[in-house]
């Protein structure tokens, strides 16, 4: 068991989040050019690649790395990542980088919400008001009246369910699994998914866009091993409220790259919402 040590788990907590603000800005210029099944079809080859790398150099090699007792619930995981990596970076086309983040930021408090039913997990009057809390922000987010609700709208609040789910299942699964086993059927599967998927969508690109192509193939590895790496040396608990400046790093990059605008409206809403995650999540740390 590696060494704790929160302030290096918190640094490589913030480095990740940095890292996949770059990977959404990456996957949000390519989708604009390319099909986005054929875009998330081609990171899944890296980390599908990357991921056999890792297992192959661990003790017993790829079997030892693959055995589980519960290849269904893995299989389904990995799969339904595959598919909400789909839904997120349609997201980016259509509602830009901020608002995405700005209603995806509730998946959170979907996994608390979804902890009870899914986990057998305990949630109080305190977590469940600041559930509530959050998706009054969702709500503020969405004006119904107004600006960004519209049927596009649904589809990162899709990607965050589908995102809580998957998370949800992960915890479900490492009760018995450990994290490298977890991590193999995350990029083997997920690859066979998107593959299946995107393979019907291939267009050729050129030659200046598959630089952008291997920059987000290497910063999709390069973050998992951050990820990695800070629930290493830190417990989740300590560094998982550092999770939410992917926020404030994808929308920096969505106004200074690509002329987005940051409303009063989704401000205020995705306040809302961080600040109740982060409450779910202290909770869950004093209940623990």
């Amino acid at each position: 068991m590696a060494q704790q040590n929160t302030r290096l788990g918190i640094l490589l907590m913030v480095a990740t989040t940095l890292v996949f603000a770059i990977q959404d800005g990456l996957s949000r210029h390519l989708a604009t050019e390319y099909n986005v099944m054929m875009i998330v079809m081609v990171r899944y080859w890296f980390l599908a690649a990357f991921v056999l790398a890792i297992a192959a150099r661990r003790a017993g090699g790829l079997r030892a790395t693959a055995a589980t007792r519960q290849p269904w619930v893995q299989g389904f995981r990995a799969a339904l990542l595959a598919v909400e990596i789909n839904v997120m970076v349609l997201a980016f086309v259509y509602l830009g980088l901020v608002e995405s983040h700005a209603v995806f930021a509730c998946y959170p408090l979907l996994v608390a919400a979804l902890s009870g039913p899914i986990l057998g997990e305990h949630v109080g009057w305190r977590r469940w008001s600041a559930i509530g809390i959050g998706f009054i922000g969702v709500i503020i987010i969405l004006q119904p009246d107004q600006g960004v609700f519209s049927p596009y709208a649904a589809i990162p609040l899709l990607a965050a369910f589908m995102f809580a789910l998957y998370g949800l299942l992960t915890r479900y699964v490492a009760r018995v699994d450990s994290a490298a086993t977890s991590f193999f059927w995350t990029g083997t599967v997920g690859a066979v998914v998107a593959t299946a998927i995107g393979i019907w969508f291939w267009e050729p690109m050129r030659g200046a866009d598959w630089l952008w192509m291997a920059t987000l193939c290497m910063t999709g590895a390069l973050g998992h091993y951050l990820l990695i790496r800070a629930y290493e040396v830190a417990e989740a608990s300590a560094v998982q409220p550092f999770a939410y400046l992917q926020l404030p790093f994808a929308s920096a990059l969505g106004i200074a790259i690509f002329g987005e605008v940051l409303r009063p409206t989704v401000a205020i809403g995705a306040g809302l919402i961080v600040a109740a995650g982060l409450f779910t999540l202290w909770r869950a740390r004093q209940v623990g």
